[in-house]
């Protein structure tokens, strides 16, 4: 008998982002003459850059000559791609990353959920808590999570990240538990996915020595790292020392560049990184041939435009207007007395809920009286619990009216 994927069916319920869209098409569809206004998904609004589009349009036309045509491209990418990713994103922070640790990809999420394909299923796991679901769901479906109960997964770890340590965990926040053995794979985002909160050198220095002492595995999404305008804080894991040995990071065009329906990406593992007797570096590239045919040519050209002076001008255009977002929604935010974090160096605003209301309550009470979609913090987690995320990535105009419209239900 045909057996199925069991790990699909103990997920709980739908998968967040799917029940904030279905919550909110359930409100338009009662009252269709109230216009919703959208800050729950981090979907950007504005354009792709120029630059960008006439890079993709080109290669286009590369592809109706046969002298410059181009069928399957390398797994990891096109070298021109990978080398400008280098130069800009890596050599300017000292990193020693080549362009051939560096894979091109259909974006983050992506390898953030098939990464684990490398691993045994008997691999323990560590996660922030809140996090992005994305890395507690792959790994149940790939059957490292256990059993479900009080909404956590039993063989994960889960790190609190609260106010009291400024959502961002330390090795010390590790649960005892599995004989206090230490996880092998542990995911941090920084700028954080839902928090906003940006670890500096010397918390992400803690955990690069914590892997490299007990053999661990750092997956490291920096997937927000342009946001980041305080100075001094890490732009990628590779900034500190040791990191080779113990980190994979997860980088997107995404909300850089306006990509989420695009779709480019990348991943850095270092040649350095070896577990189990093998090179990570080896692994990847396997499962990467075996299961992925790499990113369009014609994306991987705009991507490469992303790094153009004009391109950089208009990403640095779009950045600083999502900022300018997330400046007017957390001031609106504190100025109506609510308790905000988030905001300076993320796209993300974590505020909790007022009046000690549940997540889910206070996000379905600013839905339908003040017809604001949001993302309840108890989707990311436990500790989520009675607080709400906001996006930055609105236009200005509806971040404006939302505020009005969310101090106007307080």
């Amino acid at each position: 008998m045909l057996k199925i994927n069991e790990n699909f069916l103990a997920l709980p319920g739908d998968y967040l982002f799917a029940e904030v869209a279905r919550r909110a098409a359930r409100q338009e569809a009662a009252h269709p003459d109230k216009r919703l206004i959208r800050l729950g998904i981090g979907d950007v609004t504005l354009p792709l850059p120029r630059a960008c589009v006439e890079a993709m349009k080109s290669a286009a036309e590369e592809q109706a000559d046969a002298e410059t045509f181009r069928g399957y491209g390398p797994y990891d990418g096109y070298g021109f791609l990978r080398e400008a990713i280098v130069k800009n994103e890596y050599a300017p922070l000292g990193c020693n990353t080549a362009p051939g640790e560096i894979f091109v990809s259909d974006g983050a999420k992506s390898d953030c959920g098939n990464i684990g394909d490398i691993f045994s299923a008997e691999c323990t796991v560590a996660v922030c808590d809140p996090v992005y679901p994305v890395y507690v769901d792959a790994n149940v479906l790939a059957g490292r999570a256990g059993k479900y109960a009080d909404g956590k997964w039993s063989r994960i770890a889960y790190m609190p990240c609260t106010a009291e340590n400024g959502f961002i965990p330390k090795p010390e926040d590790l649960p005892a538990g599995n004989g206090d053995a230490a996880p092998d794979l542990i995911y941090l985002c920084s700028p954080n996915n839902p928090t906003g909160a940006a670890a500096t050198k010397e918390e992400l220095a803690l955990w690069v020595d914590y892997a490299n002492m007990h053999g661990s595995v750092i997956l490291f999404d920096a997937a927000y790292r342009d946001f980041i305008t305080e100075s001094g804080l890490p732009r990628s894991i590779y900034e500190i020392p040791g990191a080779e040995t113990c980190a994979i990071e997860f980088c997107s065009f995404s909300k850089k560049a306006g990509f989420t329906g695009t779709r480019c990406g990348w991943t850095v593992v270092p040649h350095a990184l070896e577990r189990g007797g093998a090179r990570l570096y080896d692994l990847w590239m396997r499962r990467q041939a075996t299961k992925y045919n790499g990113t369009s040519y014609i994306i991987q050209r705009g991507a490469e435009a992303v790094y153009s002076e004009e391109g950089a001008r208009e990403v640095r255009g779009h950045i600083g207007a999502y900022l300018n977002n997330a400046r007017v929604i957390r001031e609106g935010l504190v100025s109506a007395g609510l308790e905000v974090y988030g905001g300076v160096n993320s796209p993300y605003i974590w505020f909790r809920a007022p009046g000690g209301l549940g997540s889910w309550e206070f996000f379905d009470r600013l839905l339908e009286e003040a017809n604001v979609v949001t993302t309840p913090g108890a989707g990311f987690g436990p500790s989520g619990e009675g607080f709400i995320r906001l996006t930055a990535f609105g236009r200005m105009e509806d971040s404006v009216e939302a505020i009005s419209r969310i101090k106007s239900i307080l």
